[in-house]
């Protein structure tokens, strides 16, 4: 199943995602494609590429916690809530046909650009909601993204952030800390459940996850730099390819 052409498609492609992914969320966009184009069958390339995915998250997870962004007592719950949703994706995945759920997507796609185009800044500038309230939209969205990550992934990170933001109003380097830690949860979930299942190529989902730390390690130095704007375009660019690769997947392949 593998051969060397292989790696030279999968390997600098996740160094790129993992660049991406840790400044705005969305590598799977690149990473998943980047392992159906070299070839692999869906399941598998979804299980290499949650390998792969998990060691770059876990890297930027470490950089970010380190650098003070993780409130990890809010988080644990998010944690628990995320792994529960990422282990019920990810068998519902190895069951059912992903389909509908791409199709679904179609619709919610546009509603959220459109979300990000109008606001002029991830800063949150709204008051703050009370510390239950935000604890519980936030473990909401870690339980529905994490459902989301572990059935089929690309754009999960991104999609954390603008729910961490627009409703649960944590401001962008609490939202995107946070939602590294989700992301690794899930990415670490949904990857047991499909070695447990025989569906990753281990060699080329550690070797990938190589490029993917180097890749993560880059993009949380520029995320660092605070630029607000270049994390918008990112996101409204990874949404685009998103819509693009859903309607392929739908109406022509």
């Amino acid at each position: 199943m593998l051969s060397l052409s292989t790696f030279l498609i999968v390997c600098p492609l996740l160094f790129l995602a993992g660049f991406v992914d840790a400044i705005a969320g969305g590598g799977g966009l690149i990473s998943l494609p980047a392992c159906m184009l070299a070839g692999l069958p869906v399941h598998y390339a979804i299980g290499t590429n949650k390998l792969s995915s998990a060691m770059g998250t876990a890297v930027a997870t470490w950089k970010y916690s380190k650098a003070g962004f993780i409130n990890w007592k809010a988080s644990i719950p998010c944690i628990i809530a995320a792994l529960a949703g990422a282990a019920t994706g990810s068998n519902l995945c190895l069951l059912l046909d992903e389909k509908i759920f791409k199709t679904a997507m179609l619709f919610v796609l546009p509603l959220i650009a459109f979300y990000v185009m109008k606001t002029k800044s991830f800063e949150i500038s709204r008051p703050a909601l009370s510390d239950g309230v935000t604890v519980l939209l936030m473990v909401i969205t870690a339980f529905t993204v994490g459902l989301y990550d572990g059935f089929y992934g690309p754009g999960a990170g991104t999609f954390l952030i603008l729910l961490l933001t627009g409703i649960a109003r944590l401001p962008l380097t609490s939202a995107n800390g946070v939602a590294k830690a989700i992301n690794m949860t899930t990415d670490i979930t949904s990857v047991t459940v499909f070695l447990i299942n025989g569906k990753v190529c281990i060699i080329l989902g550690i070797t990938a996850g190589l490029f993917c730390i180097a890749g993560s390690i880059l993009g949380v130095k520029c995320f660092k730099m605070r630029k607000i704007k270049l994390v918008k375009l990112i996101i409204l660019a990874v949404l685009l390819i998103f819509t693009v690769k859903l309607i392929y997947e739908c109406f022509i392949a």
